[in-house]
C-alpha cells in the first residue's frame, strides 16, 4: 500500500528519475509510519511532502527488534570497575600490587590476571622501576619480570599522554632474542594493558612480514616488541623510527651475547634517545662481565637487583634423578606420562635428532605429542605451541629453543631426557614448571652419558642431587601395538 502511494506521488509531481531521497522512521511499538520525500520538479525548487500510512503488522516487532540490537536503547550503562573491586588482603612479609598507586585502568588489567602478590624481582624492581631508574635485573625466566618492566613501561606511558603518538614511532621499545620470547611479551603486554588505549605491535623474523609492517606503519605505536634482527631490517626501511623510544629493555643479555646480536643491539640503542634521556632495564639470567660492561654503556647509575635463580628452583620444583640404562629412560618416560597424574609435560632432548626420534616413537606407541625444535618453521611452530597451550596437546618434546622464553601455565613435570651441557640451561630448563612460586616436578635421566653432567649442575644450583632407582611401576614393559 505504502509503495503504491509513493508512486502516485512521484508522478503526481514529475519526479526526475534519481532527483529524489526519502528517509523512513519506525515508532517503537506505534502503527505510524511517516516517510518523508524531498522531490524536484523540473525547472523547480526542492519540495517536501509528507505522508502517513498505516504501518503494516509487522512493524512493532521490527521497532522492537532494532531496539535491543543497540545498546544505546537500552539504557543500560556497565558499572566502573576500582580497585576496590579486587580486594587482596595483606600479608605479612608480602607486597601487593596495591601497594604501588598504580593507575586504576593498570590495577584492572593486573586483576583480571589474578596477580595478588609480588615475586621477589617484582618487590624489588618496581618500586625504583616506577620511579623511572635505569636497572640492571638478575632473573631467570618464571620469575614474573616481564610484568616488571611492562607495569613500569605502562605507567609511565599514561603518565606521558602529551606526547604526540605517531604511526611507527613506538615510544617504548623491547627487544628479545627470539621470536617466541617476543611473541609472549607483546602477549602478555596486551593482557596487563587490557583496559588502556596503548598499542602493542611486533616485529620478529621467520613469517608474516607484510602484516607485522602493516601493523606497525598504519595506526599508532606505544611499545614495539621486537628481535633485533628484523627491528633494524625495519628501521633501514624506515618503517620504524626510534627517535621517540624513551624507554628501553634488553631481555635476556647474556643470550643475545651467545646468539652474537650485541653488534645489532648496539646499532638500535644508537636510534633511540641518549641514555641521559631515556630509561633503560636490562635483565639478564647471568650477569657476566660482558653483560655489565654493556650495562655500564647504555645505562645511567643503574639500580641493580639480584633474584637466584637456584634458589626458585630448590624451592618451587621437586627435582628427580633417575639412575637408568638408555633403554630404560624410555620405558620410564612412557610409565611417567602414562600413569602418573599431570596436567602439561615438556620433555628435552639436547640435538634436534634425538627429540626427533623421541617424538616419533612416541606416537607410534599411542602418545599424542607434538615437536617443537629450530629446525620447525616459525607458523607451525606457533601453531603447535598454541595446541600444546591450550591443552589439546599435553605432552611436548623440545630442544632449548623452547629453553627460555615460553610462557605456558599449568606445565606440571618437565622432563630432562637428556641432562643439558651447560648447568645454566638445566635451571631454564625446570623453570618451565614451578613458575612464580607454583609448585612443579623435574624428571631427570642420569645414563651412561648424561651423569657426567650432574656434578657441574650441583654446584651451580648449590645443591646436591641424589640418584635414584625407579619405582617397578615405573619399569614396566611398553605395551606392544596391535
Amino acid at each position: 500500500m505504502m509503495k503504491k502511494q509513493v508512486r502516485r506521488l512521484a508522478r503526481k509531481n514529475r519526479i526526475i528519475a534519481g532527483a529524489g531521497r526519502k528517509r523512513k522512521r519506525f515508532l517503537k511499538g506505534g502503527t505510524v509510519i511517516s516517510t518523508a520525500f524531498s522531490v524536484r520538479k523540473p525547472d523547480e525548487t526542492a519540495v517536501v511532502e509528507e505522508i502517513q500510512v498505516q504501518a503494516p503488522a509487522e512493524a512493532p516487532v521490527q521497532a522492537e527488534k532494532r531496539g535491543r540490537r543497540s545498546p544505546r536503547r537500552s539504557g543500560k550503562r556497565k558499572e566502573k570497575w576500582s580497585v576496590s573491586d579486587f580486594a587482596v588482603d595483606p600479608v605479612e612479609g608480602k607486597f601487593r600490587f596495591h601497594d604501588f598507586d598504580l593507575p586504576v585502568p593498570l590495577m584492572h588489567g593486573i586483576a583480571d590476571l589474578d596477580f595478588k602478590f609480588c615475586t621477589p624481582i617484582q618487590e624489588q624492581s618496581l618500586p625504583d622501576v616506577l620511579n623511572g631508574k635505569d636497572l640492571i635485573g638478575k632473573a631467570s625466566t618464571g620469575t614474573g619480570k616481564s610484568a616488571v618492566f611492562l607495569i613500569g613501561i605502562f605507567a609511565r606511558l599514561l603518565r606521558e599522554e602529551h606526547m604526540e603518538r605517531r604511526k611507527g614511532w613506538p615510544r617504548a621499545l623491547i627487544i628479545a632474542p627470539t621470536r617466541e620470547l617476543v611473541i609472549q611479551i607483546a602477549k602478555d603486554a596486551r593482557a596487563i594493558g587490557k583496559y588502556l588505549f596503548l598499542n602493542v605491535a611486533e616485529a620478529y623474523g621467520g613469517t608474516d612480514y607484510e602484516r607485522q609492517l602493516r601493523n606497525i606503519s598504519e595506526k599508532p605505536v606505544d611499545i614495539l616488541v621486537a628481535t633485533p634482527g628484523r627491528l633494524l631490517d625495519f628501521s633501514r626501511k624506515r618503517v620504524v623510527q626510534l627517535k621517540q623510544a624513551g624507554i628501553m629493555v634488553i631481555d635476556e643479555a647474556d643470550r643475545m651475547l651467545d646468539m652474537g646480536f650485541i653488534p645489532d643491539v648496539r646499532s638500535i640503542i644508537s636510534k633511540t634517545r641518549p641514555k641521559e634521556q631515556r630509561q633503560t632495564m636490562l635483565f639478564s639470567a647471568t650477569l657476566t662481565d660482558d653483560v655489565k660492561r654493556l650495562a655500564a654503556q647504555w645505562c645511567v647509575n643503574p639500580v641493580s637487583v639480584e633474584t637466584e635463580a637456584e634458589q626458585m628452583a630448590v624451592e618451587t620444583v621437586e627435582q628427580i634423578v633417575y639412575m637408568t640404562t638408555k633403554e630404560q629412560k624410555y620405558v620410564v618416560l612412557y610409565n611417567i606420562i602414562t600413569g602418573e597424574s599431570h596436567e602439561r609435560i615438556i620433555v628435552f632432548a639436547n640435538m634436534k635428532r634425538d627429540a626427533k626420534r623421541l617424538h616419533d616413537r612416541l606416537l607410534r606407541d599411542g602418545i599424542n605429542c607434538t615437536l617443537l625444535s629450530g629446525d620447525i618453521p616459525q607458523q607451525k611452530r606457533t601453531t603447535r605451541l598454541e595446541s600444546f597451550r591450550s591443552g589439546r596437546v599435553q605432552v611436548l618434546i623440545a630442544t632449548d629453543v623452547a629453553g627460555r622464553g615460553i610462557h605456558i601455565d599449568g606445565v606440571s613435570h618437565v622432563v630432562n631426557y637428556t641432562l643439558p651441557y651447560e648447568p645454566e640451561d638445566y635451571v631454564h630448563r625446570i623453570g618451565r614448571t614451578g613458575r612464580a612460586g607454583a609448585a612443579g616436578i623435574s624428571v631427570s635421566f642420569a645414563d651412561e652419558e648424561s651423569s657426567f653432567y650432574l656434578m657441574d649442575i650441583e654446584e651451580y644450583i648449590g645443591q646436591a642431587m641424589p640418584c635414584v632407582q625407579p619405582a617397578e611401576s615405573l619399569l614396566r614393559p611398553v605395551p606392544k601395538k596391535k
